[in-house]
């Protein structure tokens, strides 16, 4: 215990000892205030020299960062220049870093907005840098010289070569510091440019060659990297004869830093050199410097497969086969650099581990040459586009498509970030032979690397545009995918590793980045594989751009969706899941994909969709919902058109009203407030005034539109087109069918009649012999019509009701039940040939078979056989025989199409006959049998007398 209360005091006092270090979070004493309280009767003038004179460094440099603003006042511009600005310059000599640093900002700012004249500038401010320049402090030496480069651009060249040319040469000189002679350097390269050749021979050329051949490695680059912007001064003649010597030279540098400036300097100095002097120094040139970049393995190899693409794209036209196949071997030994040494290193490593007699200096020697081997590959990654250009999209297969499968599965994936950020410029460059690098693609979208898989993801839309083009068709469709049947799948399949991260910008940019699958993906894929994939993210993504950009390409891809019922099927859960959903996150959300819709879809469809589910959150219990409502409000009108829209415009107006009379949120009050006055600024239009002068606005919306109606046609067409090919695959079946009868039937190949088509008929030889034909169940007797009368379940009137089809009817059995005692209710099975009523006449057959007389009857029906011999549309409804309780005659009704001779069982026809629709089963169905000719209803029908109902009961 006591260890522990000693460790405890010892943290306390160490924290206390920490502490000291902070600022005193109590209040300023009052001398603190004294000093930087400033009278506020003072003009501008007066406080900023009161406060350069005694004021705190904070004091000072607020005033020198409002200088510009003094100077742009003209009342105090003369009394700014005459008090201020020499106070600010004497002040200078004693400030510290900051303060300078602020004052090399401000009289940049001065010059660049021209707040003084040329003359007083150099005068006053120009000297102030030319002497800060040599500054012991570096840090505040270079922020006065990128000042004056800066300013150099700005004056004349009068005024630099009276104030800076002589500065400049004098810095330049052998017995000045190391920082003089690496300004004087910048200095002369940057005003090189303002002044004639001949000056630029006279002046600056020899302090020039003096420079390149300095006694120390960092001027002499510093000059190397300078001696372009000389050249283009001095121009071709005196470039080849005072500067090329120089560049040769420092290009064979024994220090690394001079030659890889040298060979930059080379790449830069192409475009001014003419052919004669490429093919004689520059070629014989480069190719030393990368043959010793590459046995030497220093820090020059990186840079050379840096500046390789360019410089072999500059020197392409002098280059003959051989040396132009020179080139491209070693670029393919650059992009190789380093692979098969890393095992040997990894042995030599392992091997001088086990004697103990590494050192850490040697250990670091071996992971820097590593490091610049990777860059190396990287390098030549970055420059392959250039190289394929450079060697032909031809000659890629040949040449350049095994280094380009290599650079894909390098094993570092620095590399590998490095070449997926340019296979679309690859893709491009190649044309229709990017079918060759189709698997690499798929390898980079099947990477484990996040990084691998932003530098394709990313350029994603290019590529599948690339391999749309490079074939002949340019839609793609599933059984002429090519490519892309495997390239979309692996796109598709990388929102699982990216979506494992943390990077959410980059699941955005895969989000909006699959509505390129619009035009490579039929409707139905984009159905089944993408909208999916979309649809979960929005429900389930962190980020609310990732919702946001999976709601814009859902949206997107649905417009391409032919089939109607996947629209509404989308649009529906759109509105289910989110509008009317429980958490107001999800209530927000909609909000977005409205604004989403508003903007890619026609008024007409946002109205007609989602207006009115988006004005039901102003009845939100959350205050936020209702507060991004009102800044959706004003998009809503403009969508407006009178008279069409009136009662649209209501719900507007009355949602408005609401919100203005009982909202107590306070920021809800504020936006819909705000909301008001953007409302009043808007006017809505008129129907006839639209076509006339709003017609340019509302071209895009009108396009949209007829997209739309376009995808509802096409879909109709298709519907149409389906239905007519299955009516063509029946109507063959049949005639196939037919046929094979016709040949299996007879010899004769005349059709014969059909079956009852002269049925009925007089003269007929079939309704002859039908006349003494026996009627036998399950038999069909031809010249009688399939409907029979009954009675309406709903009134007392006789109605015709079609049968079914014959075919079914003839399986129907004719049964006469006779009830047991005691018992009711049977139902009764009807025959499809006859007509029966069961009023205990003698006309009835008891045994369940109709008199063939009744055959010959005339027939009337609700829906008359217009063609004879054919059948009409049968139907057949099952009715309730009621049965009396005192007597056991059995009761039956039934439903047909003939009727009996008009004097039979006491039944009348009926004088219109309908048709009856009431329910099976009700009370109007069951009708009594028994029935006395003298009592009749009111609309004709019989009716029991009363003694016959005393007696049933």
């Amino acid at each position: 215990m006591g260890s522990l209360d000693a460790t405890s005091t010892s943290l306390a006092e160490d924290l206390q000892d920490l502490q000291l270090d902070r600022p005193n979070k109590g209040l300023k004493s009052v001398e603190e205030l004294e000093k930087l309280t400033v009278d506020e009767q003072l003009s501008d003038i007066e406080r900023s020299v009161y406060l350069l004179s005694s004021g705190q460094e904070v004091q000072r440099i607020s005033v020198i960062h409002n200088l510009p603003d003094l100077l742009r006042d003209t009342e105090s511009h003369d009394e700014c220049m005459r008090r201020v600005v020499p106070k600010v310059r004497e002040v200078l000599h004693v400030a510290q870093t900051e303060m300078q640093l602020a004052a090399s900002s401000a009289f940049l700012q001065i010059l660049q907005k021209n707040l003084v004249p040329i003359q007083n500038y150099s005068q006053t401010f120009l000297q102030t840098i030319l002497n800060s320049v040599d500054s012991k402090d570096p840090d505040v030496a270079s922020a006065w010289l990128d000042t004056l480069l800066d300013v150099i651009d700005l004056l004349p060249k009068e005024v630099i070569k009276k104030e800076i040319l002589g500065s400049a040469i004098a810095k330049g000189q052998l017995a000045q510091s190391v920082q003089s002679r690496l300004a004087c350097c910048r200095i002369l390269g940057k005003i090189s440019t303002k002044f004639e050749p001949f000056v630029i021979k006279k002046e600056i050329l020899p302090v020039v060659q003096s420079l390149c051949q300095d006694v120390d490695y960092e001027v002499r680059g510093c000059m190397c990297r300078q001696l372009d912007c000389v050249s283009r001064g001095l121009g071709l003649e005196a470039t080849k004869s005072a500067i090329l010597p120089e560049l040769v030279e420092l290009t064979n540098d024994e220090e690394c830093h001079v030659r890889i400036a040298g060979l930059e300097t080379v790449v830069n100095i192409l475009t001014l050199l003419d052919a004669e002097t490429c093919s004689a120094t520059i070629i014989p040139l480069v190719c030393k410097i990368c043959q010793q970049a590459v046995q030497a393995e220093d820090a020059t190899l990186p840079v050379v497969a840096t500046q390789l693409g360019k410089l072999c794209h500059g020197i392409a036209d002098n280059l003959t086969d051989e040396q132009k196949q020179w080139f491209i071997d070693y670029y393919k030994k650059l992009c190789h650099v380093g692979l098969e040494k890393n095992k040997a290193s990894s042995r030599v490593t392992m091997a001088v581990s086990d004697k103990e007699r590494t050192k850490e200096s040697d250990l670091t020697d071996i992971f820097e040459l590593e490091d610049k081997l990777v860059e190396c590959r990287k390098n030549s990654a970055f420059n392959f586009p250039a190289m394929v250009l450079f060697s032909g999209a031809k000659q890629f297969k040949q040449e350049l498509h095994v280094t380009f499968t290599h650079l894909c599965k390098d094993p570092h994936f620095i590399v590998r970030k490095t070449i997926s950020g340019g296979f679309h410029e690859v893709c491009k460059l190649l044309g229709n032979s990017a079918q060759l690098i189709q698997a690499d693609v798929v390898a980079l979208l099947k990477d484990e690397s996040i990084e691998v898989l932003k530098g394709v993801v990313s350029n994603m839309p290019a590529i599948l545009d690339c391999y749309m083009t490079s074939g002949s068709n340019h839609t793609i469709s599933e059984s002429k995918s090519g490519p892309l049947s495997d390239i979309i799948p692996a796109f598709l399949a990388s929102e699982n590793a990216i979506f494992t991260s943390n990077n959410w910008r980059l699941q955005q940019e895969l989000m909006e980045n699959m509505a390129c699958l619009i035009k490579c993906y039929s409707s139905e894929n984009l159905y089944n594989k993408v909208i999916p994939i979309l649809r979960q993210k929005l429900s389930k993504a962190r980020a609310l751009p990732v919702k946001v950009a999976a709601a814009r390409s859902l949206l997107t891809l649905t417009r391409k969706v032919k089939k109607h019922e996947q629209r509404e099927e989308i649009f529906h859960s759109l509105i289910h899941d989110f509008c009317h959903a429980r958490k107001c996150y999800w209530r927000s959300v909609f909000i977005d994909i409205c604004r989403i819709v508003i903007e890619l879809y026609s008024k007409k469809f946002f109205k007609e969709s989602f207006y009115e589910y988006l004005l039901e959150l102003h009845t939100d219990s959350v205050p936020n919902i209702r507060l991004r409502l009102c800044s959706i409000l004003p998009d809503l009108k403009r969508l407006l058109i009178l008279p069409t829209d009136r009662g649209l415009l209501q719900q507007l107006d009355a949602c408005v009203r609401k919100l203005l009379v009982s909202e107590k949120d306070r920021d809800v009050s504020e936006g819909i407030q705000d909301a008001v006055e953007e409302l009043d600024k808007i006017h809505i239009p008129m129907q006839s005034m639209t076509r006339r002068n709003f017609f340019e606005q509302d071209l895009e919306d009108q396009k949209k539109e007829e997209e739309e109606k376009l995808l509802l046609e096409n879909e109709e067409k298709e519907l149409k087109k389906e239905e007519e090919a299955a009516e063509k695959k029946k109507g063959d079946k049949r005639n196939l069918v037919s046929a094979k009868k016709g040949s299996e039937n007879g010899s004769s190949k005349i059709p014969g009649p059909r079956k009852g088509s002269r049925a009925g008929l007089p003269g007929s030889n079939t309704a002859t012999k039908n006349e003494n034909r026996p009627v036998i169940p399950n038999s069909k007797i031809a010249g009688t019509s399939n409907n029979k009368l009954v009675k309406s379940k709903s009134s007392n009137c006789i109605s015709q009701i079609p049968r079914r089809d014959s075919k079914e009817l003839s399986k129907t059995k004719i049964v006469s039940p006779v009830p047991a005692p005691g018992k009711s209710g049977n139902k009764v099975q009807v025959n499809s040939n006859t007509s029966k009523q069961s009023s205990g006449e003698s006309n009835i057959n008891k045994k369940g078979v109709s008199s063939p007389k009744l055959s010959r009857l005339p027939l009337y029906s609700s829906n008359p056989n217009i063609h004879q011999g054919r059948p009409s549309s049968p139907s057949l409804i099952p009715i309730k025989a009621s049965t009396s309780g005192t007597t056991n005659k059995t009761s039956k009704t039934t439903r047909g199409s003939g009727i009996p001779a008009p004097g039979s069982a006491g039944l009348r026809r009926a004088s219109v006959p309908t048709l009856s629709t009431t329910r099976r089963g009700s009370l109007s169905g069951q009708l009594s049998t028994e029935v006395n000719p003298k009592a009749k209803s009111s609309n004709g029908a019989m009716s029991p007398s009363i003694k016959e109902r005393k007696k049933s009961r």
